[in-house]
């Protein structure tokens, strides 16, 4: 599947806003201006915005924790302002700033974060058979990384997806590191997207550097879903710049990943391919390529602004009561 000039618009200004938003946040948290933590999705943000830029207003989407899911939400078209001032405590968040890092956006089909580990795996499965017992031409995009495919939820909702025939993509983001593990040392095989194949299910795997291949894979996988043809697994190689989490130690194993590990995979830095690709294609001119980036600031900046401004939420008890549930 061929990508349409306006497609790789898209996708390579997405990927830009991401960037943008990413380095905010960092930012952010080394200074003390969010709520919780931050993991800093520097050279892994392509697959999320490739996975979720062309999903239609009504699909399922369960974001990767990777960013925080924020190139995953603004690529389906979700405000990332909100999700700011949830993050920084403030009453106009996107669960009135009682949830920070746990983010719900219902009315654009994004229903919650966990911190538990392949906590989405059975609520994707439940998604997709609500959508195919009723017809609906809807998609679940189930993102997660190679660490949660070591739980046995995720081997159930595999099993139940490919019996079922339902409309999921488990789209693997697989950047070798879960926390310290490395993914060699946690899986048997080369390719996680193995496990799929054990249940009869495709599996492709694709270079998670490049947010245009990555979008091939995804909208063949979305289409094949929508037409009623079951599940995919999509198995994305990227590369993680940073550490898990701002303030762990960035490990692999037991050791500190060197200087020249990380000089090496730098080489592949995402908008640096997409940029190089964007005007070798002729798809944009320096120029154009330039104000896309003016734009993405300002986004963030009128972000944060409004966060900032935004009151801090103070729930009374009956407040917070009422969003628990207890039988």
């Amino acid at each position: 599947m061929s990508l349409s000039r306006e497609q790789m618009r898209t996708l390579f200004t997405n990927l830009v806003r991401a960037n943008h938003y990413d380095a905010m946040m960092y930012s952010r948290v080394l200074r003390g201006e969010l709520i919780a933590f931050y993991h800093p999705a520097e050279g892994a943000i392509a697959p999320g915005v490739a996975a979720c830029s062309f999903l239609n207003a009504d699909d399922n989407l369960s974001p990767h924790h990777r960013g925080h899911g924020i190139a995953h939400m603004l690529s389906k078209g979700i405000d990332i302002k909100y999700y700011l001032a949830e993050h920084t405590g403030k009453e106009s968040g996107c669960c009135g700033g009682r949830s920070a890092f746990h983010f719900s956006f219902p009315d654009h089909k994004v229903y919650m974060m966990s911190g538990y580990i392949g906590y989405n795996f059975p609520v994707s499965v439940g998604w997709g058979w609500a959508a195919k017992r009723r017809n609906q031409r809807q998609v679940v995009m189930n993102c997660s990384g190679d660490g949660s495919y070591g739980q046995g939820r995720a081997h159930e909702a595999l099993l139940m997806a490919q019996n079922m025939t339902l409309p999921i993509i488990f789209f693997c983001e697989n950047n070798g590191m879960a926390i310290h593990s490395r993914a060699e040392d946690m899986h048997p095989t080369q390719d996680i997207s193995s496990l799929a194949q054990g249940y009869g299910m495709p599996a492709v795997v694709v270079d998670g550097q490049d947010v245009f291949a990555v979008a091939e894979v995804a909208l063949a996988a979305i289409d094949r879903a929508r037409d009623g043809k079951g599940a995919t697994f999509v198995e994305c190689k990227t590369l993680r710049f940073k550490e898990h989490d701002v303030g762990t130690p960035d490990l692999s194993g037991w050791a500190r990943r060197s200087d020249e590990e990380m000089a090496e995979i730098h080489k592949r830095e995402p908008v640096t391919l997409a940029t190089e690709r964007m005007l070798a294609d002729g798809v944009m001119t320096q120029a154009e390529i330039d104000s896309v980036h003016e734009a993405a600031a300002a986004e963030v900046e009128e972000a944060e602004r409004f966060a900032d401004s935004s009151e801090i939420a103070r729930p009374s008890r009956d407040e917070l009561l009422a969003g628990v549930f207890a039988p």
